[in-house]
């Protein structure tokens, strides 16, 4: 049975598509079967996988269209890792979404049926707290938080927070918060610095310890429509994101996530 993750952040540039793309493929790397479904209209995460055709069914088609997962999934350059696509019609999704009973459920029950074909679904959500962003907490069995290292996203966290209570407390009591990874870090920074003492602070354990560097090389993978583990893996970044899977992987083993 997949384990399926919610990327999210209400907070756009984040790197919340670069960490959804970059663990769906370091844990496609490492033997797992891998789905990620892009439910951001900006479409970046499909891109950033090297798909750009537009003659193909979309995450739009599934939510709105009623087209099945099996007919939505396509297969990318990574071994292991299949995608769901998004395209610029689910910025009408929202609205036409709004008309249709049980809403917030339709992704849920349109993933429930192939739970068993994957090992993890993740989900790459909208930088807002809309109708696309509700479906993927209400489909998800945990949420992966990037946070980038300045003063103003954590601000932003504690509505996060909130709005992933409020969902657990009243569509998905299974809700779990798997963790926050903190992204765009720069060493040299008195304020990166502070705001990851502040946060481990605060978080406590459900911060990663991994945390993903500021990185040429990861700004660069997406306009080679790769991931930067593709793209260069011997990046610092790609080495970041490959601790990152092998961080996600053993606090599942060992329950951490139960803990939360």
């Amino acid at each position: 049975m997949a384990i399926v993750v919610s990327v999210a952040n209400q907070k756009g540039g984040v790197g919340k598509t670069t960490t959804a793309v970059n663990l769906a493929t370091a844990l496609a790397a490492i033997g797992k079967r891998a789905l990620l479904i892009d439910l951001d209209p900006q479409g970046n995460a499909t891109t950033g996988l090297g798909v750009y055709s537009s003659a193909i069914n979309t995450s739009y088609d599934l939510l709105v269209r009623g087209i099945t997962l099996s007919e939505s999934i396509i297969c990318t350059k990574i071994p292991g890792l299949s995608l769901i696509p998004a395209s610029i019609d689910l910025i009408g999704a929202e609205i036409e979404l709004v008309q249709i009973n049980d809403r917030e459920n339709i992704l849920r029950n349109s993933i429930e049926p192939y739970v068993s074909m994957f090992d993890y679904i993740i989900m790459d959500s909208p930088p807002s707290m809309g109708i696309l962003t509700l479906n993927a907490l209400v489909a998800a069995d945990g949420v992966l938080i990037p946070l980038q290292c300045e003063y103003y996203a954590l601000e932003g966290l504690s509505y996060l927070l909130s709005s992933i209570a409020r969902v657990k407390s009243t569509s998905n009591p299974k809700l779990q918060i798997f963790g926050v990874v903190l992204t765009m870090f720069d060493k040299r920074s008195a304020l990166c610095l502070s705001v990851v003492n502040d946060a481990k602070q605060h978080l406590k354990k459900i911060v990663f310890d991994s945390i993903i560097p500021r990185n040429v090389k990861i700004s660069e993978a997406p306009s080679h429509g790769k991931p930067v583990l593709l793209h260069d893996v011997r990046s610092s970044g790609s080495k970041a994101y490959m601790m990152l899977a092998r961080e996600f992987l053993a606090r599942e083993r060992n329950g951490i996530w139960n803990k939360n």
